[in-house]
């Protein structure tokens, strides 16, 4: 059984991260580290991207929200996220974790396996293939990308869930939310965010804003998710290509008002499971 959850929700939840404007404090990828942090301004929140070890964990306590992308990691980034994840957790800060390419190497599929053990995650988002991977239930990476999971995108999402004790949000034509009895399906989006590169990445920053804001994580990821695609589609209306839907995305993201997102938002709830 499915209904459709009341997109006000999602409204409010934006609403409080536009009037408290929460520090989303960011360890993460070297490729896509600007656009998370004017992604994160235009969400409506302040980013600050603070990697050295020397003061990762005193930034972290000052946060609303902890965000970690293992993107372009190296292991003392991975040591440095450990300390601000630490940190964040003795200050009831919550913990965002982007496995990027988690099953594409050993190395990064370690890292997040280590993260994972070591800090208390509130979300982990991921592409299919990664949360296929540390689900154990099947998935595939090349290089950072997905290629697909073995078997049904909601089991895989919630048997990570069940694994991992986190939020699963994974992200695909339909992004799946789950803290592994709830399961939210957000249908917003556009094809053309997988054509340019690091939409995941700002899509974990777009979580991180609302995690800051709404301690159920559940409702506060697909929302974001919602926000953040209801943007994608908006700005591919008058997109000629790739950049300039780029562009657009952030503009859309920035001008999307919570009285849009209310009426806009496609998200369903999945009983039974």
């Amino acid at each position: 059984m499915e209904h459709i959850m009341d997109g006000r929700i999602c409204a409010e939840i934006l609403e409080r991260v536009r009037s408290r404007r929460p520090l989303v404090h960011h360890i993460t990828n070297t490729v896509t580290i600007n656009d998370c942090a004017n992604i994160t301004l235009c969400a409506g929140a302040a980013p600050v991207m603070a990697e050295a070890p020397e003061e990762s964990a005193e930034m972290a306590a000052v946060a609303g929200a902890l965000v970690l992308n293992i993107g372009t990691l190296s292991t003392a980034q991975v040591a440095s996220m450990i300390l601000a994840g630490r940190r964040a957790n003795e200050c009831g800060v919550p913990v965002v974790l982007d496995p990027v390419g988690a099953g594409a190497t050993r190395m990064r599929t370690d890292a997040v396996l280590r993260i994972l053990q070591e800090v208390d995650v509130a979300v982990l988002k991921g592409n299919a293939g990664e949360i296929g991977v540390l689900a154990g239930t099947g998935g595939t990476v090349r290089g950072v990308d997905s290629c697909g999971i073995a078997g049904d995108a909601v089991d895989a999402a919630v048997a990570c869930a069940l694994a991992t004790g986190t939020v699963v949000s994974m992200t695909g034509a339909t992004d799946v939310v789950t803290d592994g009895r709830r399961v939210l399906l957000v249908e917003n989006g556009n094809p053309m965010m997988d054509r340019l590169s690091g939409t995941g990445c700002m899509a974990a920053s777009v979580t991180g804003a609302f995690a800051a804001v709404e301690g159920d994580y559940v409702l506060s990821s697909a929302s974001a998710l919602a926000a953040f695609g209801l943007a994608g589609e908006r700005a591919a209306g008058g997109a000629r290509g790739p950049y300039s839907f780029r562009t657009a995305l952030f503009d859309e993201l920035f001008s999307l008002a919570p009285a849009d997102l209310a009426a806009g938002a496609r998200v369903r709830a999945r009983h039974g499971v």
